[in-house]
């Protein structure tokens, strides 16, 4: 694993409102990314996770409000111009979202559809080089006969293959942080462990950094170095994931882990409420 520091997020708020009344969806939160690192961020829906992936590609509403800072590589992405961010959203940093039927445009073949994120940041190449490298990302996510398929459109595949698709969308800039928002919750289980498994791949094949979010810790378990638990827009704990799962500390973690059913569980009681 790299040490460097490739993200750092300090104190950042997430507002939402006007006249005076401001509902904040995230509370001066802070944490780091090293290089080559995956930092699980977890927390029941609603505790301020999605609006956290939206703040750090200033991706969120207009009328949002934003204090803190977010530096990535030493480089404050606030403070960017938006062009500046266009060029690092989707090439430096980027994004797997959590429903690939709403996140991929139903009218437009797959192929061209990443065809468009490679154009948008390499416009100086050709169609062929272009073409070439659609077809290497969908092979890397484990698409079969890529040439055919993709020339398919998004309802002609598998859920599974659908959040492959988008995987192959996200790396095929060779981005540095992977921000993944709940990518196996539309899942079934089996197919939810063939994306975790890809996942891991490309991380090790690529040093990729990846910020994991998800309500699921049985799936973090399986994908992060360290984990933060967000509770009402806060971190409330963080920790390395085998001391946070063997020894939580804080009780609300404690609850998020006990309510989660496990072999070992007694069926005859129910489960812990949040």
């Amino acid at each position: 694993m790299g040490s460097e520091v490739l993200l750092e997020v300090k104190d950042l708020s997430v507002g939402f409102g006007g006249q005076g009344v401001v509902h904040h969806a995230v509370r001066g939160i802070s944490f780091e990314i090293r290089a080559g690192e995956t930092l699980g961020l977890v927390g029941e829906s609603g505790s301020g996770k999605s609006a956290t992936s939206l703040a750090l590609l200033r991706l969120l509403p207009e009328g949002a409000r934003v204090g803190g800072t977010i530096r990535f590589d030493g480089e404050d992405l606030l403070a960017l111009p938006e062009e500046a961010m266009r060029r690092r959203r989707g090439r430096e940093i980027a994004m797997i979202f959590q429903e690939p039927m709403t996140a991929l445009n139903p009218v437009m073949r797959v192929g061209t559809q990443i065809a468009e994120a490679v154009e948008a940041h390499h416009p100086e190449m050709g169609r062929k080089a272009v073409w070439a490298r659609v077809l290497e990302a969908m092979e890397e996510v484990g698409l079969p006969e890529v040439e055919r398929r993709a020339k398919d459109y998004p309802h002609q595949f598998s859920g599974g293959q659908r959040q492959r698709i988008l995987i192959a969308m996200a790396i095929v800039n060779r981005p540095r942080l992977l921000i993944a928002d709940e990518p196996t919750t539309a899942l079934d289980v089996t197919v939810q462990a063939q994306i975790l498994e890809l996942l891991r791949e490309l991380r090790r094949e690529h040093g990729l950094a990846m910020l994991f979010i998800s309500h699921d810790l049985a799936v973090v378990s399986q994908v992060a170095d360290r984990v933060a638990v967000m509770q009402r827009g806060e971190i409330v704990e963080q920790a390395e994931a085998g001391t946070l799962f063997r020894e939580p500390q804080h009780a609300y973690t404690r609850r998020l882990l006990a309510s989660a059913p496990t072999m070992t569980t007694n069926r005859e009681l129910p489960l812990a409420t949040i």
